[in-house]
């Protein structure tokens, strides 16, 4: 069996549309399904069962075998706009720990979402230390499963392969659940659809309205990487974008193209997010890159087109 916690989120299921396109069916996903609109992202995908997060980890420190094969571990609280300090460490940090001995002491594989908001502000985006100083709780809770990580290897500790994967902006299908969450391609499709205007912020940080700019990640490419390194067996940090960042005006000029009409309107920067805003991501890829990894990655316009396919049917 392959277990996907978060299987029914945006990433989880888009993971387990990957294996199900490998032919893997023996699937057990874990997830909290007290929003049941998530049950839509598992609808069309083929597992073998379910369990709800909270009897999962009970399971699982009961000592139940799950017989499992690997483990991609994506159930976390990912809003970064989450302030409570014990309900993130619960569900980021310790609930990562329990299942990380688990796999070690059964040695099974063991996958995990990591995220660029580790690094805080940048402007550098590489996997040391030196480069990381997390905005937010969010960010802290992945540092610290990071830095767990880095000293059980230093200790050699870890006998059975561990890969984090720090995401930088990821969109694509499966992802409508996330609301405010969503990706900026998802709510300028919205909004344009329902006003025929895309709203982006006006500049900040030295950058000219909608100038800052992003690593944007199609999520097949975030597949495709967690698939490869499970096959490889390799493990260590690595950051998961493209390896080049974009503008939020290419994002909306790519919604626009898709749709044929519409324009951009610049709204005032939000104060609340003074201070705490990413305007500029550009991924490090020389770790990911040194690990074998060769394919190329999706830019806005190509990963965009896909997305608005599946998006109105037409993939």
């Amino acid at each position: 069996m392959i277990i996907v916690t978060g299987g029914a989120g945006f990433i989880g299921s888009n993971i387990v549309a990957g294996l199900n396109a490998r032919g893997e069916r023996d699937i057990l996903v874990v997830d909290n399904l007290s929003d049941g609109t998530k049950f839509a992202n598992l609808a069309d995908l083929q597992i073998a069962d379910y369990l709800d997060k909270r009897d999962f980890i009970e399971r699982l420190r009961g000592g139940e075998d799950f017989a499992a094969r690997a483990v991609f571990h994506q159930g976390a609280c990912s809003s970064t706009t989450e302030w409570d300090g014990r309900y993130m460490m619960d569900n980021n940090f310790e609930y990562s720990k329990v299942l990380l001995h688990d796999c070690q002491r059964r040695r099974v594989p063991f996958l995990y979402a990591s995220s660029a908001a580790t690094y805080g502000m940048g402007p550098e985006y590489r996997e040391a230390p030196e480069f990381e100083r997390p905005l937010n709780v969010y960010g802290y809770s992945k540092l610290l499963f990071d830095n767990y990580l880095r000293r059980l290897w230093a200790r050699g500790e870890l006998d059975s392969p561990v890969a984090g994967l720090r995401y930088f902006n990821v969109y694509g299908p499966r992802e409508q659940h996330k609301g405010s969450m969503a990706s900026v391609a998802f709510h300028f499709d919205q909004q344009l659809r329902e006003s025929g205007v895309c709203r982006l912020f006006a500049g900040c940080d030295g950058y000219a309205d909608g100038e800052q700019r992003r690593d944007f990640i199609y999520v097949a490419d975030v597949v495709a990487v967690n698939m490869w390194l499970w096959e490889q067996g390799s493990s260590g940090i690595f950051n998961c974008g493209t390896g080049r960042s974009q503008s939020f005006n290419e994002v909306a000029d790519a919604v626009l193209a898709w749709h044929g009409r519409g324009e951009k309107q610049y709204v005032p920067f939000p104060e609340h997010l003074a201070g705490r805003y990413q305007s500029f991501t550009e991924a490090d890829m020389s770790a990911l890159r040194a690990a074998g990894y060769a394919a190329d990655f999706h830019s806005v316009e190509q990963g965009t087109h896909a997305y608005l396919d599946w998006l109105h049917g037409r993939g």
